[in-house]
């Protein structure tokens, strides 16, 4: 989820924690020459009134500047894209890629001059004092479902609080919309399952999908792996019918060797999996893994309720 990125595959991130977020909201005050104090996790920031050469180091972040208005001047690659994702590449062509969420190359990024960088603790604590030494820095506390929180430092620290505020707004009314509009359907029990190279996650509350459904206010089967107020349960094969439910979405992270297909194609051809209800039902989808978990972002959370939207028969 919103959105994802460590090595085993993004899922917006895997923090111990989705709370405790007060150090990462963020304040502005004072104008000493036209800068800006702007709190985050790592402390304050002196930040130019209206930053031009913003780098982001996160991918949820980068949907966040675009959504904004802005193109960077230098952004970590997509994920499972080389380099952009598929539904955000048509906003990125000049922009430089300055490494992987992971490890972002500190080189490139101060040869492009930015005047702000965008990053995020639970990947860059370590390098915050290199990054800071290049460019006022701005990180946002955590990962997984937490775009709405990122979305809003991301924005006061582009000074575009007013636009930012908007656009939550939005997508709030989209949701209200479709939960309006859902009526009984909201009762029908979701799970999440995700396909990796060599594991199978189901997705609890605590990841981008999660928190969406939540709002929408999705029903969540409490004698599945599924209620969990959690981030992800690996599971086995055999485990697969405690993911059961009314509808069920899976998603396949694929990094090009194969594997995380190969798992996928496995696991859908097993009696085990065609044993469950909302296979027998056809009320089983295959979504887009960026979209739902890795992006993480605003971008990708209102692709996620068009889609949604879509497959429940729901004119937005």
């Amino acid at each position: 989820m919103a959105g994802c990125g460590n090595k085993n595959g993004n899922d917006a991130g895997s923090s111990p924690s989705a709370t405790g977020t007060a150090s990462a909201s963020a304040s502005a005050s004072g104008d000493d020459g036209g800068l800006r104090t702007v709190k985050h996790a790592m402390g304050d920031a002196q930040v130019k009134a209206h930053p031009e050469r913003v780098v982001v180091l996160t991918n949820e972040g980068t949907e966040a500047v675009l959504a904004l208005g802005i193109k960077p001047v230098g952004a970590v690659k997509s994920w499972t894209a080389d380099p952009w994702y598929d539904h955000i590449k048509d906003r990125m062509e000049g922009v430089t890629v300055v490494g992987d969420e992971g490890q972002p190359n500190l080189e490139l990024i101060a040869g492009l001059k930015p005047d702000l960088i965008l990053a995020n603790k639970m990947r860059h604590e370590k390098i915050y004092d290199q990054l800071k030494a290049i460019a006022p820095t701005v990180e946002s506390e955590t990962l997984r479902g937490e775009w709405k929180t990122n979305f809003k430092l991301y924005a006061e620290a582009l000074n575009k609080q007013a636009e930012g505020d908007k656009l939550v707004a939005d997508f709030d009314a989209k949701v209200d919309d479709f939960r309006t509009k859902a009526g009984d359907k909201l009762k029908e029990t979701v799970s999440v399952v995700r396909f990796m190279a060599g594991k199978t996650r189901v997705y609890h509350q605590d990841t981008f999908t999660g928190i969406i459904f939540k709002q929408i206010s999705l029903a969540r089967n409490p004698m599945t792996l599924n209620a969990k107020e959690q981030f992800v349960d690996e599971i086995t094969k055999e485990r697969l019918p405690e993911a059961d439910a009314d509808r069920l979405f899976y998603f396949t992270y694929e990094t090009g060797d194969g594997k995380g297909t190969a798992l996928e194609q496995e696991t859908t051809a097993d009696p085990i999996w065609k044993s469950l209800n909302a296979v027998k039902n056809g009320k089983v989808y295959r979504v887009d893994d960026a979209v739902w978990n890795t992006a993480g972002g605003i971008i990708a959370a209102n692709l996620m309720v068009d889609q949604l939207a879509d497959i429940y028969e729901i004119k937005l």
